[in-house]
């Protein structure tokens, strides 16, 4: 893939290789069990590791920093952290020794938007909000080297349940963080049926306050709102008041608010009430210059979500990376089933109408993230994944990494921005990248995805908090 293609342009054979990959299942479900064994008996995954030392030689380190690989690199463990990374780096007396030559380490990445327990097959439901399918899920980020991951938003009482255990290590699985229920109006975005305990509706700016206060209890790590109407599909926007009034109100209490979005009208207004992070990228027309200041001076986040409407028509089109095993390996047997469906695709492309408003708003989304990343604007990494079975953990994750990359951002920076800046963003800076001190969240691919960011998908193994989690992808099945 050039990184020279045109914003709007399709992505010809984009992943071109076949993979070939030694299946380590085993040991996956070993580590599995080995989790779920401390997890039973209380034990936190740091307490299992004690001081042990592990030493990875003869790697190429991409250390999330943003700046030039490390060659032939050795990197030391020590528990669930990073102890020393470097190309002279001694090996410890009685570390294990692990001969990583010829491949590449990459921190593990970090989603600022997704979405847990929503998905299950082919439907979106708060209703498969249960822990076996959250686990599953978390399961799935984990194997495609996502080990942290925000659900933004719809998060019911599942979600608290297993956050400390996950948090700890204790539970198989990416790490999780939440923006609790999240605040819409009635009859407005976003367009799920929810219950109270999933998501609040208001209608003024008072109950807009009220949810906040009670989103506060439960110690959310931000407040999301849904702002636009779905391409005009809903009857309703949330009114600038209660936008207001969920911005002051959580700051009052040290929140930060995240806002879903689409035009650039309403991401301008949100900017200057002093939204923390935009969600998702302006789609609707090309952002000026006064709006990239705008965004600098306040130091606003800005999440692209690249793929979200792509996803609509991806894989109806079915461009051939699309057949390959590590995507095929993401989908559930119901999904794969609908997405091979002749029938399924046609529908999809015969809207013609909607098929054009999905391209453009893609056009715009990466010609958007150009002129912002250019303009020095902070660039969160996200991708909405499980709103909707067409936005898939993982494969969405690494898909989003090239389109910022089709869009014009050098691989090296696309990875810095789903790694360190991505966890900069959440405000847990003790991830997402490969440095001392830093948790042992990484990846091991074939090749330099610094060089060929199609590379990022050709993973050998994942490690999380120091040990070995997971192998090829093509041992893994959803």
């Amino acid at each position: 893939m050039s990184a020279r293609a045109s914003p709007g342009a399709v992505m010809p054979n984009r992943y071109h290789r076949v993979l070939v990959v030694v299946a380590v299942g085993a040991l996956a479900m070993a580590t599995s069990a080995c989790r779920a064994d401390r997890a039973r008996s209380g034990e936190s995954s740091s307490a299992a590791v004690g001081s042990s030392l592990v030493a990875l030689r003869g790697v190429r380190v991409v250390d999330g920093s943003g700046g030039p690989p490390i060659e032939n690199a050795t990197v030391v463990l020590e528990g669930e952290r990073v102890r020393e990374v470097g190309p002279n780096v001694t090996v410890p007396k009685g570390a294990r020794v692990v001969d990583l030559g010829g491949t590449t380490m990459v921190p593990g990445l970090v989603s600022d938007h997704s979405h847990l327990g929503m998905v299950d097959g082919t439907r979106a439901s708060v209703a498969n909000e249960t822990r076996a399918n959250i686990l599953r899920q978390l399961r799935q980020y984990e194997a495609y080297g996502v080990t942290t991951v925000t659900s933004l938003g719809l998060n019911g009482p599942v979600f608290y349940e297993l956050q400390p255990d996950l948090h700890r290590g204790a539970l198989p699985g990416a790490d999780v963080f939440g923006a609790d229920r999240g605040i819409g109006v009635p009859s407005g975005a976003p367009p799920v049926e929810a219950g109270t305990e999933n998501l609040y509706r208001v209608e003024t700016p008072e109950q807009a306050v009220a949810a906040v206060r009670d989103s506060a209890t439960r110690h959310p790590d931000l407040v999301k709102i849904w702002v636009d109407d779905f391409h005009g599909s809903l009857h309703q926007k949330m009114s600038p008041e209660i936008q207001r009034a969920v911005i002051d109100e959580a700051h009052r209490l040290g929140l930060r608010v995240a806002a879903h979005v689409y035009y650039l009208d309403d991401a301008r207004r949100l900017v200057q009430e002093g939204v923390d992070i935009l969600a998702h990228g302006v789609r609707d027309r090309a952002v000026d210059d006064a709006f990239v200041k705008l965004l600098r001076d306040k130091k606003t986040w800005y999440i692209p979500t690249l793929g979200l409407d792509e996803s609509f028509y991806l894989f109806a089109e079915a461009p051939p990376f699309t057949r390959e095993m590590w995507v095929r390996h993401a989908l559930q047997p119901a999904l794969a089933a609908q997405f091979d469906d002749p029938a399924w695709r046609a529908s999809v492309l015969a809207d013609a109408k909607k098929l054009k408003a999905d391209k453009d708003s893609v056009a715009n989304n990466l010609a958007n993230v150009k002129k912002l990343y250019d303009g020095g604007v902070a660039i969160g990494f996200g991708t909405d994944s499980g709103a909707t079975p067409l936005r898939i953990p993982g494969f969405a994750e690494l898909h989003e990494v090239a389109l910022m990359v089709k869009a014009g951002l050098p691989p090296v920076q696309a990875i810095r921005i789903a790694t360190s800046r991505a966890a900069e963003l959440l405000g847990h800076p003790d991830r997402g990248m490969l440095a001392p001190g830093k948790l042992a969240d990484f990846v091991i691919v074939e090749g330099d995805p610094t060089k060929d960011v199609d590379d990022l998908t050709r993973i050998v193994e994942v490690w999380h908090r120091g040990r070995k989690v997971s192998g090829a992808l093509s041992s893994f099945q959803p």
